[in-house]
This record gives C-alpha cells, sequence and structure tokens, in this order.
C-alpha cells in the first residue's frame, strides 16, 4: 500500500476510534456501580495504538476527552479532563511504540498493553499532581493509588482480556499486520 493510502487508511480508522472514545461511555454509564471504573475511552485508544500505530493513537488519547468536554460537557476539563488526556495521550504513544518494536507474537500484546497501562496511570499521576500545584487543590499519594489503580481495577482487567482478544482477531483476519 502507498504511504499517501496507508496515511488515509490510519486517518479514517483513528478517526474511527476517536468516535468510539466519544460514544462508549454512554454504554458503561448505564452500569451506575463500575460504569466509570471500566474505563470506556480507554479500549479505543489502545486499539489505534495496534491498529494505526503510535502517532495516530498519542492524538486519538490526547483529543478524546477534550473533544468529549466540548461535545457532551464530560469529563469536566479541570482536572479529570486534562489528567485523562495527558494519561490516554501516554497508553497510545507507548502501547503503539511497544507494538511496533517488539516480536509480533501474542505475548508481546500483553507486555506492551500491560507497560503502556503503567506509563499511562503514571503520566495520569504526574499531570494530577502539576493541575493540583496550579490549582492549589490537594492530590495526595492516595488519591493516586485510588484513582489509578484501586477505582481502576474493573477496566484494566476488562483491558488485559478483551484489547487482545481484538488484536488476535484483526490480526488473524489480516486486517492488520
Amino acid at each position: 500500500m502507498t504511504n499517501e493510502k496507508n496515511n488515509i487508511k490510519n486517518l479514517t480508522l483513528a478517526a474511527l476510534c476517536l468516535a468510539i472514545a466519544m460514544l462508549l461511555p454512554f454504554l458503561t454509564a448505564q452500569i451506575q456501580t463500575i460504569g466509570n471504573m471500566l474505563c470506556p475511552m480507554h479500549i479505543p485508544v489502545l486499539l489505534c495504538a495496534y491498529i494505526c500505530g503510535w502517532k495516530w493513537a498519542a492524538m486519538v488519547g490526547f483529543m478524546a476527552p477534550i473533544l468529549r468536554y466540548f461535545a457532551f460537557g464530560m469529563p469536566p476539563l479541570m482536572p479529570i479532563g486534562w489528567g485523562m488526556a495527558f494519561e490516554m495521550l501516554a497508553y497510545g504513544l507507548v502501547a503503539g511504540i511497544l507494538y511496533s518494536m517488539l516480536p509480533k507474537k501474542t505475548v508481546n500484546i500483553y507486555v506492551s498493553l500491560i507497560i503502556s497501562m503503567i506509563a499511562g496511570r503514571i503520566v495520569w499521576g504526574i499531570a494530577r499532581m502539576v493541575i493540583a500545584g496550579v490549582t492549589k487543590t490537594q492530590f495526595t499519594w492516595q488519591l493516586f493509588v485510588g484513582g489509578a489503580f484501586l477505582e481502576a481495577i474493573p477496566g484494566i482487567i476488562l483491558h488485559i482480556i478483551l484489547i487482545p482478544i481484538i488484536v488476535v482477531a484483526l490480526r488473524k483476519a489480516k486486517l492488520i499486520e
């Protein structure tokens, strides 16, 4: 495939991932107790990293919470939306880079996914600390651990199960390399 056709394909698929990231939270919001814990916006960003590559996924990750705020008023930009923007940028960036560098074995989908999820949560914590410093609010170690890991356990489990299954299925169908 020529470079121009590949760029058009990636642009289209990245736009689709962005649209899914904008709409998926409406589905999980129906499950009041764990809807937000499923981290629905992260799924299309992570998939974009495996389908389109790190550049596209980083852009989708950064733009999704900001565009969703302007379109639907959620998540609130301060402090949640900006923290999520940097977190999901890191997801797309790290997952895409690792996936492109590692041999295309199924185990490496898990490796890149888990490392990107850890990196994204660390970036989220740093972003939230900076935001807390600017807004003169508190962001403690307990808030970091609770927000990045404890409250996100259902989402972490969902991502570790769902993302590799989808990526392997797309590879078997020869829709991605």
